[in-house]
């Protein structure tokens, strides 16, 4: 892995480049886009840009390698390295991308550090860079090659299906004639689409149902903006422009939460539309048979923000030991039975012995939860989670 020479002035050099970083991927991101504006157009969430979080993403991953790579030299960390490939799998990333990230962020070291970067210092730095970039570009080509469908593929809109006054169900079939590619349940596709401006702007979104279902079906909350988040480009697309014949272009699907085949107990943890995965995962449990306890656990504003809800209680229903539990901010009472009032708490929900957790949500509730299970007992190992868009708890994991 990394040379002991490297490993030595990296060790050195870590809190200079670390208290540099955000400025080091700020000049990186602007050097890029003046060189390719259409990766900006084409490829990068623009409202990532612009909110600054894509940026985080990428120092955290960055700082997060790096020290991995010093503290354990003859070891890569392949779980970050495979949630990161598989959203670019997703994005249709390529290996020719890698030398002119390389080309700019190395650009952008030099002029943010100056003089401190040094041949020694540039050599080790370059050093983690290839071993991250090679070993996402092999991840990646595996990933590929295991897809059973090769770039993006039309299929036509035949069901929308208006969840709550901001979440949207999209149910799809293949434009053309070929079979439909298999999936895991808590995959997730990349959905493609060309906006008013020309910019082609990809989102990706968890497939709502079990492997096994003739059409795609991904559930869309609109994403409304604020002073410093603008609103959703694509999903307000979707919204606004999205109905019944419409084609939509769709990847293969990719993402590494899934649901593994066990007969542990489960808990499945989701706050908003963190829900979409655990649809899934539901109905494959039902689907199966799944007789170990599963514990299902949500959180939203109310119980008509709750998209998705009847689904979840359904398929929770058809499991012969599940026990759903909702956290609503408000209107608890409405969900009679299962609904309580307030944050997620865990203190009286029982975690048998053993359990495998799956967490998708905003990162503070997916904190807050893995901090709760942590107390009950359960195995870091054990506790999975998805995040939606830039992977910010690595972020502020290598802060």
């Amino acid at each position: 892995m990394l040379s002991e020479q490297s490993a030595a002035t990296v060790r050195a050099t870590l809190p200079a480049v670390g208290a540099a970083i955000g400025d080091i991927t700020e000049r990186f991101y602007a050097r890029l886009f003046d060189a390719h504006p259409e990766l900006l157009r084409d490829l990068f969430n623009r409202g990532n840009q612009a909110a600054g979080t894509q940026r985080q993403a990428l120092a955290g991953s960055i700082a997060a390698f790096a020290t991995y790579l010093v503290d354990n030299p003859d070891q890569r960390p392949d779980l970050m390295l495979q949630r990161i490939a598989h959203k670019h799998a997703s994005l249709g990333v390529t290996p020719e991308q890698y030398p002119v990230v390389h080309e700019h962020l190395f650009a952008a070291i030099a002029e943010v550090l100056g003089e401190a970067v040094t041949p020694e210092v540039a050599a080790a730095w370059t050093e983690v860079y290839w071993l991250m970039a090679n070993a996402l570009i092999a991840i990646e080509k595996r990933l590929y090659e295991q897809s059973e469908q090769q770039g993006w593929r039309e299929w036509e809109v035949v069901e929308r299906i208006e969840e709550t006054a901001d979440v949207a169900t999209f149910k799809l079939r293949p434009v053309d004639d070929a079979p439909v590619p298999g999936y895991r349940a808590g995959q997730y596709v990349s959905v493609g689409v060309e906006l008013p401006d020309g910019a082609r702007q990809i989102r990706q979104y968890s497939l709502t149902a079990a492997p096994g279902s003739p059409v795609r079906q991904f559930a869309v909350k609109r994403v409304t903006g604020d002073a410093t988040t603008p609103d959703g480009e694509v999903s307000n697309h979707l919204h606004a422009h999205v109905h019944v014949g419409d084609v939509l272009q769709l990847s293969a699907p990719y993402g590494d939460l899934v649901l593994e085949e066990t007969g542990a107990p489960l808990l499945l943890a989701s706050a908003g539309i963190g829900v979409t995965p655990m649809i899934a995962m539901l109905e494959q449990l039902a689907d199966t048979g799944h007789h170990a306890p599963v514990t299902v656990v949500h959180a939203d504003r109310s119980p008509g923000a709750h998209a998705l809800r009847s689904d979840h209680q359904a398929y929770a229903a058809k499991l012969p030991d599940a026990r759903p539990v909702f956290f609503y901010e408000r209107d608890a009472e409405d969900a009679a039975g299962v609904g309580r009032p307030g944050l997620v708490d865990l203190g009286d929900v029982d975690v048998p012995a053993g359990t495998r957790a799956y967490l998708c949500g905003p990162l503070p509730f997916m904190r807050a939860v893995r901090e709760q299970l942590l107390g009950k007992g359960v195995s870091p190992a054990d506790i999975h989670y998805e995040v939606f868009g830039p992977d910010l708890w690595l972020a502020q994991s290598a802060a």
